[in-house]
């Protein structure tokens, strides 16, 4: 199974993504990992993964439906996943306010 993952490259996104393929129960499941690059995403965070034939990282944004589609078409993920988004992590991680 082919996992997408939006925003992978950002600091949760990044460690989903090592834990995914780290794990031993999905340690054979690649990932397609798709971040814009914009003030989060930080390839760095993704650098143990260089030459790694089960992660597949691809330099775009989610609105680009085309992009998606050809993604979607290529890949064929049954599923998908999309970290929270938030401009910080501590925002992102924080409870919700009733």
């Amino acid at each position: 199974m082919t996992l997408l993952v939006t925003g992978g490259a950002g600091f949760i996104g990044s460690n989903f993504v090592l834990d995914w393929l780290a794990a031993p129960e999905t340690r054979d499941e690649p990932v397609v990992d798709l971040d814009a690059l914009t003030y989060a995403g930080n390839l760095a965070n993704l650098a143990s993964l260089q030459g790694d034939a089960r992660h597949t990282f691809v330099q775009g944004d989610i609105g680009d439906r085309a992009l998606v589609d050809q993604l979607l078409a290529r890949h064929r993920p049954p599923s998908s996943t999309s970290p929270p988004r938030a401009t910080s992590t501590a925002a992102s991680t924080a409870p919700a306010l009733s």
